[in-house]
């Protein structure tokens, strides 16, 4: 398939793959223990009052969501959903078919990567390294927040990983919270996997965590080229995907493809993960659409509802991770991932 696109030629090979083993290359349906998504509605807040808010999302449609009276909203620490600024970039979870706000996330970002330098006495500045499919950006660690980001991040230095989540402020993204501990090796020293996937199991258990969706650069070209099946990914649909970091580097362009600690099988880009959360049963069939390639370098556990195998194994967009049962504020959900 000469000239075609990496997210083309692995929706082609997964339909050629189901045909060949005589497998329906729909999503399997869902299992008696597996419940619905959330519905997420995300975009721009046009404008709130105590018992409505009105959203505007990326496909410019306008939706009007009744504020829950038990709802609560998050913008830099725990506000009254009428206290959001309009013109706030927000992820709601929803109710009764996307119409009640519960749960409210307001300019709310994710910074992952490997830090280049760090500047500055009170107020840090930490330059990142995002990986070769993403840009390199900076996340600003302000004084008050820095005591709880040093004692999760004792090695704030080049070559060690960085995970943090906080504050978008007028373009400039403010740490509030460590989205992990810092792993203690250097980002190239990751640890080789302690179990090889043997191809007969029914799925992988480890951490799933999300990420913020500018990180997923090249997803505006997947719906363009409109590859994925209607009714998993919708030209439009950017908030729907996963990165995965078990990926040929040959079809990503991701050099840094192919790291884990979780002993994950290789798939191709446009392969269907069934993620399930495994403290609520939330599942849904989500797309590959780009490589976590960063993801694998974190050979870290999720302590939500137990303890997770040590590793990394798929990272979701902010929207994704809500609709199976995710706090954005917590980083993380013990999963559970197969075949779709």
């Amino acid at each position: 398939m000469e000239g075609a696109k990496p997210y083309q030629t692995g929706e082609r090979r997964r339909k050629l793959a189901a045909a060949v083993l005589g497998r329906d290359p729909r999503p399997a349906p869902r299992s008696p223990e597996e419940t619905e998504p959330f519905d997420v509605v995300s975009g721009e807040l046009l404008d709130v009052s105590p018992h409505l808010l009105i959203v505007e999302t990326a496909a410019g449609e306008q939706r009007r969501l009744v504020i829950a009276p038990w709802a609560t909203a998050w913008r830099g620490g725990t506000v009254a959903p009428a206290d959001l600024p309009a013109g706030a970039r927000i992820v709601v979870r929803a109710l009764r078919g996307g119409t009640v706000a519960e749960r409210i996330w307001a300019d709310i970002t994710r910074i992952t990567g490997v830090i280049r330098e760090v500047g500055g006495r009170r107020d840090l500045t930490v330059e990142l390294d995002c990986g070769p499919h993403r840009r390199e950006r900076s996340i600003v660690v302000p004084y008050r927040s820095s005591g709880r980001i040093r004692v999760r991040h004792p090695k704030l230095e080049p070559g060690y990983l960085f995970d943090a989540i906080g504050l978008l402020d007028q373009g400039t993204a403010l740490a509030h919270l460590p989205a992990t501990s810092q792993p203690p090796y250097r980002a190239t020293a990751v640890p080789p996997p302690q179990a090889t996937y043997g191809g007969n199991e029914t799925g992988i258990s480890g951490t799933a965590v999300w990420a913020d969706l500018t990180d997923f650069a090249d997803l505006p070209d997947v719906m363009e080229e409109g590859v994925m099946e209607k009714g998993v990914m919708e030209k439009g649909a950017a908030e729907k995907g996963v990165a995965y970091p078990m990926l040929e580097r040959e079809d990503t362009g991701c050099g840094d493809a192919g790291v884990s600690c979780a002993g994950l099988p290789y798939l191709a880009l446009g392969s269907l993960l069934r993620v399930r959360n495994v403290c609520d049963g939330r599942a849904n069939v989500l797309p590959i659409v780009a490589c976590g390639c960063l993801a694998g370098r974190f050979c870290d556990r999720c302590l939500e509802c137990g303890t997770s195998p040590r590793g990394r194994i798929v990272e979701l967009t902010a929207s994704s991770y809500v609709a199976l049962g995710g706090d954005l504020t917590k980083g993380c959900f013990n999963a559970r991932v197969g075949l779709g």
